[in-house]
Formats: C-alpha cells, structure tokens, sequence
C-alpha cells in the first residue's frame, strides 16, 4: 500500500482516524499521547483508560472528540508498567492492529507516528522501517490516505528516507 511521510503535529492533523502510540494501560501520558490528549481534552484519556488495559500489540479505539478526527486508534507497542521497552514484534503487531482497525471502521484516511520509539525506547530508524513496512505490505478495502509522521525536523528526514527506500523497491 501506498503512503506518506509527513512533519508536524499529529494532534493538528485532519484524517479518518489518528493513532495513538499506546503502552498497554492506555493511559494517555507524554510524546504522541500527550499531545492528542492536550488536543482532544481529558475525555480522551477518560475513554481509553476505560478500554484498557490491552495486550501488548493490541489497539483500542475511542472517539477522537475535538481532534480533527472520528477515531483515536490507541496501539499498545510498548508495555506501560514499568516492564520493559517496545519490541519489534510489538511495533509491527501494533501497526497492523490499527490499520486493521480504520479497515474495520471504513476509514478512508489515517495517521500514524512511528510505534514504539521515544519513551517506549525502540530506536527510531528501526521503529519507522517495521511501521512503514507493515504499511506497505497491508491489503487495504477502504484506506487509500495513509500518513507516517515525525514530529522533530530530524526523526522526519529519517521517516522520509526510509519512506523512500520502501517506495523504491
């Protein structure tokens, strides 16, 4: 499947569905998590405490309430006790898990920060190369608007290199 490499702020994008880099309690904490929360208000955090905890690689899915969005996808990469980092099992169960998620919801667009880097400790290369890959192997019916995105000027010339090499091939 097809797909971008885009910079910003994920909370500021508009799309089907905005997927959240999840640990297993759901609770909406820094990174990615903390700036959807700030965006959408506590409600947010509210309804994904309730769905959780999930396993690890699993998603939970909540209204995006003033998020430009009908869906957070909330993907658990990383473990969020205290018991360890993100794996790459994890990252790539969890991007199939939410794109099989929008899928299942008809979503036509989502956007995706790389899983399990940053405070859930992957690498950020490694992490963007499992997303994107996953990415470019899924089999979509209703989603033709995927976007990868980085929020630091550095992480995205990254995303978009190894972007570039996927599309390559």
């Amino acid at each position: 499947m097809e797909f971008d490499a885009v910079h910003g702020d994920i909370a500021a994008q508009e799309a089907d569905a905005l997927v959240n880099a999840a640990g297993t309690s759901l609770r909406m904490g820094s990174g990615v998590a903390g700036a959807l929360r700030r965006a959408a208000g506590e409600k947010l955090n509210e309804e994904a405490m309730a769905k959780g905890p999930v396993d690890l690689g699993e998603v939970a899915v909540t209204d995006a309430y003033d998020l430009d969005a009908e869906y957070v996808i909330h993907a658990a990469a990383m473990p969020h006790y205290g018991d360890g980092n993100a794996t790459e099992a994890s990252i790539r169960t969890a991007t199939r898990n939410a794109l099989t998620a929008a899928e299942e919801r008809g979503c036509e667009s989502i956007v995706i920060p790389v899983l399990g880097t940053g405070v859930a400790g992957f690498e950020f290369e490694q992490g963007a190369r499992f997303v994107c890959e996953e990415i470019s192997v899924f089999e979509p019916e209703s989603l033709s608007d995927v976007r990868v995105i980085a929020y630091g000027e550095d992480s995205y010339r990254m995303l978009e290199r190894v972007a570039d090499e996927l599309h390559s091939r």
